[in-house]
């Protein structure tokens, strides 16, 4: 990719979002009906390629086996307010009418609670009791100390997902987190990131991850970019660390570790968008948050919104539109993408021609940002 000078100091490469690029039709079309959108990670496998995003505003235990009953992967934030709290629903009533301007700082109060270890076993067995692959995300910082509890617990996928995500933390503090002799002795797949650029990526790759995210987690709510300054074109991002998959299949002879877009996925659109620049799966926060079941209740935010120190993410409002049914699989009542996500990916598929989601990756794309 081409190189931008931003001054006679400094150049750049230049980068695109997933609204920089299109899907061209081919000279073939099919049946949406013939065009499968299953995918298959490790041992488990779904109808649709999607991930909800674990953020408390969007993932309950009630919305997970709803989400997982409909063909997805929920994945629940193991530090939130359901293994902080034995009934998190008059807080999540509360952080619903907050004014603005103390919601943050209400937020940081709330998720000051201890994290209960018998509540992390608890909620997984709430999960596996009805019958859905159960995945759970821990922060970098809490893996170490809480992993084992939450494999005990009988989880089926671990997600490690933070801002970022190195396969090499440097720290003179304390003992880092070496991800490749971790993920080596758990007896779980993991799913970890974020990662954006293509050395990252292979880094995690190599360290036995089953997926990398890309992205930097927040999403809608998130404000890494004007808080870090941090922040990488998510089209470019995910063609990277496709690329990077592509060298590592070559590398190890033959293993294949699934990327997964983590960010940026606002709109049914965005999701074929991202599967055309290399992604296997989507993880997706906002659009199921508009969901009348969704636990925010109309508002959206992760666990950036409630850090501490320095919040990276904030509360913000998208509304309801429909049932976790209509979002996911509908029919949908508008025509702005807020709804029918699995039914508008098998369109566009069968729009181009291509009968499942690994050859869609190979999708004609034009840039026009």
């Amino acid at each position: 990719m081409a190189e931008v000078e931003i001054g006679r100091g400094k150049r750049g490469r230049q980068g695109f979002a997933l609204d920089d690029v299109g899907i061209v039709p081919s000279r073939r079309t099919r049946d949406p009906e013939e065009v499968s959108t299953a995918w298959q990670i490790d041992a488990y496998r779904f109808d649709t390629p999607l991930l909800a995003a674990p953020m408390d505003s969007v993932v309950s235990p009630a919305t997970a086996v709803t989400i997982g009953r409909l063909g997805g992967l929920p994945v629940i934030d193991l530090e939130g307010l359901w293994t902080r709290y034995d009934d998190p629903e008059p807080l999540l009533a509360e952080i619903a009418e907050l004014d603005g301007e103390v919601a943050t700082a209400r937020l940081q109060q709330i998720y000051a609670a201890p994290i209960r270890e018998d509540l992390i076993g608890a909620r997984i067995d709430e999960l596996r009791a009805a019958g859905v692959t159960v995945a759970g995300a821990l922060s970098p910082p809490r893996v170490q100390t809480l992993h084992k509890a939450v494999v005990a617990a009988g989880v089926d996928i671990l997600v490690i997902r933070g801002t970022t995500v190195s396969a090499e933390h440097v720290s003179g503090r304390a003992e880092p987190l070496n991800l490749k002799r971790f993920i080596y002795e758990l007896d779980v797949p993991v799913v970890v990131g974020g990662a954006a650029t293509y050395q990252a990526a292979l880094h995690l790759m190599r360290t036995g991850a089953a997926g990398v995210l890309v992205g930097f987690g927040g999403g809608a709510g998130g404000t890494t970019r004007s808080v870090l300054g941090v922040w990488v074109a998510m089209a470019s991002a995910i063609a990277d660390v496709a690329a990077a998959r592509r060298d590592y299949l070559d590398e190890s002879g033959g293993r294949y570790v699934h990327v997964v877009a983590d960010g940026s996925i606002g709109r049914s659109g965005d999701i074929p968008k991202a599967i055309a620049c290399g992604a296997d799966a989507v993880m997706i926060g906002s659009p199921l948050a508009r969901a009348v079941e969704a636990p925010g209740r109309g508002w959206h935010w992760g666990a950036e919104a409630w850090h501490g120190q320095l919040p990276r993410g904030e509360r913000v409002w998208v509304g309801t539109s429909g049932t976790l049914e209509q979002i996911m699989v509908g029919p949908s009542q508008a025509a702005d993408g807020s709804m029918n996500l699995v039914g508008a990916l098998r369109r566009a598929m069968a729009t181009t021609g291509f009968t499942d989601v690994k050859d869609f990756q190979r999708v004609e794309v034009t840039v026009h940002g």
